[in-house]
């Protein structure tokens, strides 16, 4: 499974580890994942989704993980959390 956010597409960013001599070697910087099962409310069921620890602090604040994918770019999502917005988007009312 890659090591890559399924809300917000944040993955590993690249680096050097810098020692006090000044050598320089390459390293990795991972996202702070996190599995967590998320509520719907429009499908009143849970997601269970691979997150980091700032996209959920993101979901919190923008209400829920409904109102976050439906503002959210496709780019962005995973493929599962693409097919979870268009299920959210086809039991919500027409208005």
């Amino acid at each position: 499974m890659s090591r890559r956010c399924e809300l917000t597409g944040k993955g590993p960013m690249v680096g050097n580890n810098v020692s006090h001599a000044n050598n320089r070697t390459k390293r990795r910087f991972l996202p702070n994942l996190t599995e967590t099962a998320l509520m719907s409310e429009t499908l009143g069921r849970t997601f269970r989704l691979k997150v980091s620890a700032a996209a959920l602090r993101t979901v919190d604040h923008k209400g829920g993980l409904d109102a976050f994918l439906m503002k959210a770019k496709d780019a962005d999502l995973s493929d599962k959390a693409r097919r979870i917005k268009k299920e959210i988007r086809n039991a919500q009312p027409a208005s």
